[in-house]
């Protein structure tokens, strides 16, 4: 193969990769806190159980941090862990603590965990959700709290 073909060929992938998009979960306490002190505000097994079963046909990604809690769950083969996991996905991605703001054009579907509760933090998740339709909602128990709300967002068009 000729350098100007291989030139094109890399060309091509790149503005394939480009046309990806993904879907980001994230959990947030109410005023959209994500970490303390680069620590995890909560965590609830049935959360983490939704989280994979929302991508049963997809691959999940996350980085090795988010990994530990799903370490005791089956199904968990859907999991590729990556520290650049956000640079690399093409499906659905687990964030806890990263800032996702540079990869806003990349992404079409928030899935956001709403803990209900008040918890310190440091560490935001700041998009602004009125560019989003918000298209469900769903109030369910989890193991440490009583009630968790899954919220569904797509950017609008």
């Amino acid at each position: 193969m000729d350098l100007t073909s291989y030139s094109f060929l890399c060309k091509n992938r790149e503005n394939r990769r480009e046309e990806f998009t993904i879907e980001v979960i994230l959990t947030l306490e109410n005023r959209n806190g994500m970490l303390f002190n680069h620590r995890r505000l909560s965590r609830d097994k049935k959360v983490c159980e939704k989280i994979l079963n929302y991508s049963k046909k997809k691959e999940l990604w996350m980085n090795e941090y988010s990994k530990k809690l799903f370490a005791n769950l089956t199904d968990a083969e859907v999991i590729r862990v990556d520290e650049a996991f956000l640079d690399k996905a093409q499906s659905v991605c687990f964030v806890e603590n990263q800032d996702i703001m540079p990869y806003l054009p990349k992404i079409d579907t928030f899935i956001l965990f709403r803990w209900n509760r008040d918890y310190p933090a440091d560490f935001f998740f700041t998009v602004d959700l009125s560019q989003w339709n918000l298209i469900s909602t769903e109030d369910f128990e989890g193991t440490s709290h009583e009630k968790i709300t899954m919220e569904v967002y797509e950017k609008k068009s």
